[in-house]
């Protein structure tokens, strides 16, 4: 990447999964990276596994619920390299359940991770992005942001909320030359699940089926990801199904949600997920 001569990258919830596969990939070509997690012991092995890669980079522990967790990352970041030239805000959670069981605490929580942790993360590095003249943002968020599919309201409308703000900061970050990417990617192997909550063990049951379908990786995302940033793509959306429910709530949204609705009064998703 030419236009990042400097390769350093921070990553937020590269213990494991996307944001481990994602600082294996920049290693790969060279970048220093910031492997940011709130479990040590596996930013240390993500540490290891980018070494063996070819990058470089240090471990910083950061509870991304906390505005001054990240602002602390922020400074150790700019007192080691002066700098940072793109920021993935990964970290995230899974949760699911009827909406009108879902617990509160559920909520909050949810939101404090998938949503405001982006906040804090984007609000505090786009002042240095800034200052040094540029760099690019990419905000992980899911195809459930655009799907919302039944029974996974909390998790729906954090990942809406993170597509918005991205869609609103790549224009409001264009004058200062920084780009933004927001990744969509429909269920791929992962460990999403290991913190995985619902009000009913039938959404487990359905999550963990969605995600036994997909032959997708951690990887193959990862590598889109490098692309977009690239090529300065706004979407990144890996999979055809995540292709297909994009263009199809933007052309007929009426008609996607009628069909959606019919086949979940039918029981298609329990016949498709055998469950």
């Amino acid at each position: 990447m030419k236009k990042f001569p400097k390769k350093r990258i921070m990553i937020t919830g590269a213990g494991s999964g996307l944001g481990r596969a994602m600082a294996l990939e920049f290693a790969s070509m060279g970048w220093r990276v910031c492997v940011s997690d709130i479990n040590k012991e596996r930013a240390d092995e993500t540490l290891a596994l980018v070494e063996k890669k070819g990058g470089s980079g240090f471990v910083s522990v950061c509870d991304v619920r906390q505005p001054e967790s990240i602002e602390a990352l922020a400074a150790e970041i700019e007192n080691a390299w002066g700098g940072v030239d793109v920021v993935v805000n990964n970290a995230g959670v899974a949760a699911a359940g009827f909406m009108e069981k879902i617990p509160l605490e559920t909520w909050d929580w949810i939101l404090d991770i998938n949503l405001k942790s982006l906040i804090y993360g984007c609000r505090t590095f786009i002042p240095m992005m800034d200052k040094q003249g540029g760099g690019h943002i990419v905000n992980v968020a899911s195809n459930a942001g655009i799907a919302s599919l039944p029974e996974m309201a909390c998790y729906n409308v954090t990942k809406a909320a993170v597509i918005s703000l991205s869609e609103t900061l790549r224009t409001e970050l264009k004058p200062k030359n920084i780009g933004v990417s927001v990744v969509a990617p429909t269920f791929f192997k992962t460990n999403l699940m290991d913190q995985f909550t619902s009000s009913d063990e039938r959404q487990r049951k359905m999550a963990s089926a969605f995600f036994d379908k997909s032959r997708v990786t951690a990887g193959d995302v990862a590598r889109h990801v490098v692309r977009s940033v690239k090529r300065d793509r706004l979407y990144v959306i890996t999979q055809a199904d995540g292709k297909f429910t994009w263009l199809a709530k933007r052309l007929a949204p009426e008609t996607y949600f009628n069909v959606l609705g019919w086949g979940y009064k039918k029981g298609l998703m329990n016949k498709f997920l055998g469950i």
